[in-house]
């Protein structure tokens, strides 16, 4: 099972870095991600990695403040986030992903995790 950890109350401009332990995958995994939610909306793709070429992938409004990597040595896969915005303000779930058109994308997955809040607030 995938567990996050990390989130937090952040003010308008700060960082914050998230942490996924992610289970162990199966060797033809496509992509594993981080998504967020917010109310009862559907999981909104925020970046994710492809297995295949290690390549990471971001929405268009995450992309340049966002930094998605993984840490192999301890099984985790990073969110770092930069200059964080109140629209930012969710709960944040990694899962195994794949892409809908350049979107990083949880298709039917629906075994999410407690998931982690990030609120930014002023």
């Amino acid at each position: 099972q995938f567990v996050e950890f990390g989130g937090g109350l952040v003010q308008p401009g700060d960082t914050l870095l998230l942490s996924c332990v992610v289970p162990d995958l199966p060797p033809d995994y496509f992509a594993v991600g981080w998504f967020r939610q917010v109310s009862e909306k559907d999981h909104e793709g925020v970046a994710c990695i492809t297995g295949e070429d290690g390549r990471a992938h971001y929405s268009r409004n995450t992309r340049d403040r966002f930094t998605m990597s993984w840490d192999y040595a301890r099984n985790m896969i990073l969110l770092q986030m930069s200059s964080l915005r109140p629209e930012d303000t969710a709960v944040y779930y990694c899962g195994p992903s794949g892409l809908t058109s350049g979107t990083c994308d949880p298709g039917d997955y629906d075994e999410w995790g407690q998931g982690t809040q990030v609120t930014v607030s002023s």
